[in-house]
């Protein structure tokens, strides 16, 4: 990797930071991006290429469920989404 191209991933993700929050905000989504985004994306273009139609979509919503169990920045971790997919019962073994 270039210093190139870590200054403009710096620059992309923590540039304009004011505050140690903005700088963990930062990270966690250059982390994301790297953890889950790249991967996705490349497996949509292969299925693209494939001739199959690609959709995506990004969950950001916050389960109230979790009000004093995660911290505050936290808008939905990786599987939140299930709860609003399949309803609570889903979690709760109910099903």
């Amino acid at each position: 990797i270039t210093s190139e191209v870590v200054d403009r991933v710096y620059e992309e993700y923590m540039g304009d930071a004011e505050s140690p929050a903005q700088v963990r905000d930062g990270l966690l989504d250059a982390m994301g991006d790297v953890f889950f985004v790249v991967s996705a994306v490349e497996v949509a273009r292969y299925h693209r290429d494939a001739g199959n139609p690609v959709y995506f979509y990004e969950f950001q919503h916050r389960p109230s469920s979790m009000e004093g169990v995660l911290p505050a920045f936290v808008k939905a971790d990786h599987g939140a989404e299930i709860a609003f997919v399949f309803g609570k019962p889903f979690l709760a073994g109910d099903v």
